[in-house]
């Protein structure tokens, strides 16, 4: 990890880990002495302030680990896409619908509509990271194989996973829909011996991982304490813990009242159309030849 204050107080920055420092900081972000300054409705500070925060706190979570340049130039979507519902003509001669059959698939269709109209508009600002979510060290720590995007990325770069049954070492592969993933289940901490399990703290220690699993009938599973608040399973992941394996089923996506990309922010709130903001006037526009070359593997097409 490059940073080891990573979960300082002072900055109170959430970040993709299940450490208890972690825990306190989102809580003061979300109801805590810090949730105030991410409230820019009576702001005295300016949009460009504005948005500079929003962005540090969106950055913060969703990708320190990546270089700020690769972020911006491969990880951001052009625009962001409009998943708004269709408003469809809906017919008001009931007698002719009644002749036809179709009252009760009216009646669906307008419940339907006052539904999505009461939920608003699908929160398509969090989709600006989608592209993060499909990386291998993200969906890894998604799949809670992982107390943090740190140690997924130490177990990918040390060769405890195969992608599509092949041991796979570059963290910063994008997955495609149909991806398998494969982690060695001696690498797995809350698997092993319950010294050997304790949840990060401060620095996101080293893993101790002995040589072979206790001799057991059962596997034993220890989780780490206060693990239970980061203990879900996206969408768009298919997971198996008997097989410590995992399928990427497809791109996450948003709908109106609902959004597939976990943060701890409001998924269409501030924080994420300031971050956009901020991004879609300050990202680069072209790439070179010799840029393109550098991309980061965007695989295309899944399968096993």
């Amino acid at each position: 990890m490059r940073d080891a204050n990573v979960f300082a107080f002072r900055k109170a920055m959430p970040r993709m880990s299940w450490s208890p420092r972690n825990l306190y900081n989102l809580w003061r972000r979300s109801c805590g002495a810090e949730a105030v300054a991410i409230d820019f409705t009576r702001s005295p500070k300016t949009l460009f302030q504005q948005r500079w925060i929003s962005k540090a706190l969106v950055r913060a979570y969703h990708g320190d680990f990546i270089n700020e340049k690769i972020f911006k130039r491969w990880y951001l979507p052009d625009t962001l896409p409009d998943v708004r519902p269709r408003q469809h003509a809906l017919s008001s001669n009931g007698d002719l619908d009644a002749f036809a059959g179709r009252t009760e698939q009216l009646e669906r269709a307008k419940k339907k509509a006052y539904d999505e109209q009461k939920k608003g508009l699908a929160p398509v600002g969090s989709l600006m990271l989608a592209e993060v979510e499909r990386r291998i060290d993200v969906f890894i720590f998604r799949c809670c194989f992982a107390h943090s995007v740190y140690e997924a990325r130490r177990l990918v770069i040390h060769g405890s996973i195969l992608l599509n049954g092949k041991k796979h070492t570059n963290a910063n592969t994008r997955l495609a829909p149909g991806d398998m993933i494969s982690v060695d289940p001696v690498a797995i901490r809350f698997l092993q011996e319950p010294g050997s399990s304790e949840a990060e703290s401060e620095g996101e220690p080293e893993p101790k991982i002995e040589s072979s699993n206790p001799k057991s009938s059962l596997t034993p599973f220890n989780l780490p304490p206060y693990a239970s608040p980061f203990i879900f399973i996206p969408a768009y992941a298919e997971v198996s813990f008997p097989t410590c394996s995992a399928i990427y089923v497809r791109h996450p996506t948003a709908r109106p009242g609902y959004s597939e990309i976990a943060t701890p922010y409001d998924a269409d709130g501030e924080v994420i159309r300031l971050a956009w903001e901020w991004y879609s006037k300050m990202r680069p526009r072209t790439r070179s030849k010799s840029q393109m070359a550098r991309e980061p593997e965007n695989r295309r097409i899944g399968g096993h």
